[in-house]
Parts: C-alpha cells; structure tokens; sequence
C-alpha cells in the first residue's frame, strides 16, 4: 500500500486519481456492474459477487445437499439488493442479518460499518469522503481530498433517502427518518429527523409487538407447515 493510500484511510489529505486508486475504483465498479446485473440468483451466487466486491476471503460454507437448503445456510448472510454503488469496496464491513434495499451509495474513502441487524431502506447515501472548503486547496480533480470513517450501530433503521456524513457515529438501535440529512453522532436508541437531523424522541424498548401481535405465532405456524 502506497503512502498515499494509507493517508486516505487515516482521514488525512491525499490524492484521489492516482493510477493505483484510480485502478482500485476500477475494480471495485467492475465488481459492483456484476452483482448489479446478475439477476435472480441464490443466495450462494450473491454472496460470492459480494465478497467480490469486499475483496472478503473467509471461505463460504460447503454446499447444502439441495437448493433449500444451500440457501439456508445464508440466512443470516447480509441481503443487499441491487443496484448498489460502492467506491472501494475494501472499506466496507457489513455485519450478519443486515438488509439494504435497492439504489444505495456507499462512499468508502475511509471505513464503513454497519452493525448486525440494521436495516437500509432505498435511496440512502453514505458518504466517508469529503473535500476541502479551501477552492485553491480543492482545485477539481487535481487537488487533494480526505475523508471521515462512519459507523452504523447494530440494530438501526435508516429511513429512505437519507444521507449520513462523514465523521458520523450511529449508536445501537438508532431509527432515522426518511428524507433525512446526518450531521453528527447520535446516541444509541434516539429517533432522529430532518436536515440537519435532531433527535424527536426514544426508541421504544420492550414492547414484544411481535409476539402480543400475533405475528411470530403465524411464522411458527408457516414453517411448521414447511411454507
């Protein structure tokens, strides 16, 4: 790694069009097109394409003797629709029983993470690079840039269309409203809305709507029928 790129992911000033990252962009859009246009697929098949793109090497599980069961063993293998965009895709850690709908931007200058069991609607953009304020500084695409790591907790909901900034921190269990714009960190289990985003309220906890509404006794009930 070039002195360079190691300034990038320490958030200092580098220099993005450099052969080596213009190269690492190249690779990572390829990756990206083939997830993108693959189609229906299983669940193997995507999590291939996608480590692909995270150039993620942990072997995946030995096949299941049939197709049901192959895809079980994804189950909690994080479920990205297509199309997605991503810059780097090195940069990107995504935990288990993520869920990101379709149309999201990743901007992976620095770090990205997001926790297990967070769940992204459509639309969102997550941006770890920014650019100088200085124009004399900036100077296009001849001049340098820098960015931020942001960390999604685990257990948040990120509405439609939001945007989250570089240098932010989600904490645990954060809901943020659609449309909205995140500036700075939030404390975990906050509601946040708005441009800029401010907190409205607490998350509600122990509320076990899933079991007083009857739902999870209609799931049970499906795969005990083997629906």
């Amino acid at each position: 790694m070039s002195e360079n790129t190691a300034r990038a992911l320490r958030g200092e000033l580098y220099y993005a069009f450099t052969p080596e990252l213009v190269a690492a962009r190249r690779r990572c859009a390829i990756a990206c097109n083939k997830y993108n246009t693959e189609g229906l697929t299983t669940r193997r098949r995507q999590a291939e394409l996608w480590n692909d793109i995270t150039q993620t090497t942990t072997p995946l599980p030995d096949p299941g003797p049939t197709p049901t069961s192959d895809d079980a063993l994804f189950a909690t293998f994080p479920w990205i629709e297509p199309p997605i965009r991503i810059d780097y895709g090195t940069n990107v850690q995504i935990g288990a029983g993520v869920f990101i709908n379709f149309n999201c931007t990743i901007l992976d200058t620095c770090l990205v993470t997001i926790g297990a069991r967070t769940l992204i609607a459509s639309n969102v953009s997550i941006y770890s690079g920014t650019h100088p304020l200085d124009p004399d500084v900036r100077r296009g695409t001849e001049g340098p840039e820098l960015g931020k790591e942001v960390h999604v907790g685990e257990d948040c909901w990120i509405g439609g269309n939001v945007v989250i900034l570089p240098g932010v921190r989600l904490g645990r269990g954060v809901v943020v409203g659609a449309g909205s714009v995140v500036t700075k960190d939030v404390e975990p289990y906050k509601v946040v809305a708005g441009n800029p985003a401010r907190v409205i309220k607490d998350v509600p906890r122990d509320t076990d709507a899933a079991r007083t509404s009857g739902a999870l006794a209609a799931l049970e009930r499906d795969q005990a029928a083997g629906l």
